[in-house]
């Protein structure tokens, strides 16, 4: 086949019927992604999931031509490309079960920061949203997070310019292709933002702002952050489908409450009320909470748990080699030291106790002070 890996890659995207979860298992049962477009019918057709109908459209399409041009017309606009097996790809948002196969994205910040956190909420917002997002966005600049949002108007766009204000990287997550900018007089943000921060997208150029994908980008929102921040939200606001996504995927989520007879801070209530997510009282307890307020040297860690190195069992020195990269998910924990998950666990809580590994939200760890 002519056609790059890359432009297999996208064109995997644009199969009818074939989400993120299908192609990954195409990836695994062709042995590669330019081999899915090479593999012969009837062995497609031994795929799960994969019927007759998309194996024929696999087969005889031109997919991975169109997406060549695609990606040509993407990289002249600078837009890179990120595959979800790529370092460069969210960590956090690869271990969720439905993880977009293909990002696009455009701007200088790492996506993989130490501290990552969305600040959503309505369109609608009051004077008192915008003073919060200020609040939180200021105090939490003592630990360099970095901020994800929507673009959209109200609580969205004022965390991002929030984040700009105060030096931080700040990231909005679009339901439509980075060729355009929506809503348009946001524009001038994004260019901003590309500079500090970025833009990004599961969707190729030319993709609308259609109905249909704003929940897919708010399980991106809540899948490559730590923690998800409501600032204020209707009962039934897209907000609250993110926080609601965010919870599926094990990550924490905080409320902050409003004036009691306030619409645009119902959602706010129901959230706390219904225990999905901790009341915000202050940036000092979310930093609490997430353990972001340890003052500990990072140096003095590490000399510290090097000093405990010594003394440790092998298999508690594999688990540690293995985090020594940085934050691993436990299933690839699990798969990579070859242990069995309930003594790695044991493992896991142990070190966790002696000081030497934190657990992260998302079923994640890594080594303290890396």
């Amino acid at each position: 086949m002519s056609s790059t890996e890359d432009a297999c890659k996208l064109a995997l995207t644009k199969i009818p019927g074939v989400g993120p979860v299908l192609a990954r298992n195409l990836i695994s049962y062709c042995g590669g992604v330019e081999e899915v477009f090479n593999t012969p019918l009837a062995r497609l057709m031994k795929v799960p999931g994969i019927g007759k109908k998309t194996a024929e459209s696999i087969r005889s399409s031109d997919f991975p031509e169109e997406a060549e041009r695609e990606l040509h017309e993407m990289r002249k606009a600078g837009v890179r490309f990120l595959f979800f097996l790529d370092e460069a790809y969210p960590y956090r948002l690869r271990h969720c079960h439905d993880s977009p196969l293909l990002l696009f994205y455009k701007g200088t910040a790492d996506l993989n920061n130490p501290r990552s956190v969305a600040i959503v909420g309505t369109r609608n917002c009051s004077k008192y949203g915008e003073e919060i997002c200020e609040y939180l966005v200021r105090e939490l600049a003592s630990v360099n997070p970095l901020i994800v949002s929507g673009m959209a108007y109200g609580i969205d766009i004022s965390a991002h310019r929030a984040a700009l204000r105060h030096g931080l990287d700040t990231v909005g997550v679009f339901a439509h292709g980075l060729d355009t900018v929506y809503p348009g007089s946001h524009f001038g943000t994004a260019q901003k933002m590309i500079q500090k921060g970025g833009l990004l997208s599961e969707f190729p150029f030319n993709t609308n702002p259609d109905r249909e994908n704003f929940p897919q980008r708010n399980r991106v929102v809540a899948g490559m952050v730590d923690l998800v921040i409501v600032v204020e939200t209707a009962e039934k606001g897209g907000a609250t489908i993110t926080a609601d996504i965010a919870l599926s995927y094990d990550r924490e989520v905080f409320a902050v409450p409003g004036p009691l007879f306030s619409p645009v801070s119902r959602g706010c209530h129901v959230l706390i009320s219904r225990n999905k997510a901790i009341c915000v009282e202050s940036v000092e307890q979310i930093l609490k909470e997430m353990r972001w307020d340890l003052k500990e040297d990072a140096e003095d860690l590490k000399s510290r748990q090097m000093a405990l190195f010594d003394g440790l069992e092998s298999n508690e020195k594999k688990v540690i080699e293995l985090l020594k990269k940085g934050p691993v998910a436990i299933d690839d924990l699990v798969e990579r030291s070859g242990m069995d998950a309930g003594d790695l666990l044991s493992i896991l809580l142990q070190l966790e106790f002696s000081g030497i590994v934190r657990a992260l939200p998302g079923k994640m760890y890594k080594l303290s002070g890396y």
